[in-house]
């Protein structure tokens, strides 16, 4: 089965080495991404663009925008992007600048951290990003639910807000990363109530294969299970690693664990090229 990981980072996020060092045990490197998901029949990737500076880290008010990827001068030829929004460096330039970069054939999405920073979704800071997205027929993709980071806020990134904007943005295609975990349930009713939401499976865990393994074996996941259960449509989901904060294979066995099989083909890769229509000349 080919797979599309909708949901990776590849920038130079020093917390995203520290974990990659000492949790998933993961090479988060060139080599490290070519090794692992060239093994797992990984044919696309879909990086989230975030970028840090050295006043402050991730999440970071001094970033420009739009975000890219950094881990490395050369970049996996199977590594696509979403480019990142920071909201407090969101002004003509750089929506001039936002603009040049979407038209890129690498840059397939646009990446807004909600709860990393503190802005809603709704917020008319976004607006002009939203203009931008419909014009060239790309997806918004928001961060919900918990942040990885202490820094975040977290009523900021409740997957709720996103209803709004849904509302709103009729014409504009919605992927919530994460689906709003822990308000998994909350997020449920929000893609099964509007027709351009869909949401990525991805970041359910932080750590290694056994670490996952061992949830399993308790009620950790009941709530995520409900949710799927609710939603009721998996066509609305992605399968998504958030690596380097998971390792890709047991990460593609716990996805396939808890959707039907006769869905595994549009979660692991058609709903990714719904999702992401440029992308579609990639492969």
């Amino acid at each position: 089965m080919k797979i599309i990981d909708a949901h990776i980072h590849y920038s130079n996020i020093n917390s995203f080495h520290k974990t990659a060092c000492d949790l998933s045990k993961v090479d988060y490197s060139y080599d490290g991404y070519v090794k692992e998901f060239g093994e797992n029949n990984i044919v696309l990737s879909i990086a989230m663009g975030v970028t840090e500076t050295a006043e402050e880290g991730f999440p970071d008010s001094a970033a420009p925008s739009p975000m890219g990827i950094d881990l490395s001068e050369k970049v996996p030829p199977n590594v696509v992007y979403c480019a990142g929004i920071n909201p407090y460096h969101l002004d003509e330039i750089a929506l001039q600048k936002l603009e040049r970069d979407i038209q890129k054939p690498e840059c397939v999405g646009i990446k807004i951290y909600l709860g990393y920073y503190p802005f809603y979704a709704y917020d008319e800071v976004y607006e002009p990003v939203y203009a931008l997205a419909k014009t060239y027929g790309l997806p918004i993709v928001y961060h919900t639910g918990d942040t990885y980071s202490e820094r975040g806020r977290l009523r900021f990134s409740h997957p709720l807000a996103i209803d709004e904007v849904a509302v709103k943005h009729r014409d504009m295609t919605i992927m919530m990363a994460h689906f709003g975990d822990p308000w998994v349930l909350d997020a449920a009713e929000v893609v099964y109530k509007n027709h351009n939401v869909y949401a990525d499976l991805s970041g359910l865990v932080v750590g290694t294969g056994t670490d996952i393994t061992s949830l399993q074996k308790t009620r950790f996941f009941d709530h995520l299970l409900h949710a799927l259960t609710f939603t009721n449509n998996y066509k609305k989901f992605l399968f998504g690693t958030d690596w380097p904060l998971i390792p890709v294979q047991p990460y593609i066995k716990f996805i396939q664990d808890i959707t039907p099989d006769e869905y595994h083909e549009d979660v692991f890769y058609n709903t990714a090229l719904n999702v992401f229509p440029k992308i579609k000349q990639l492969l």
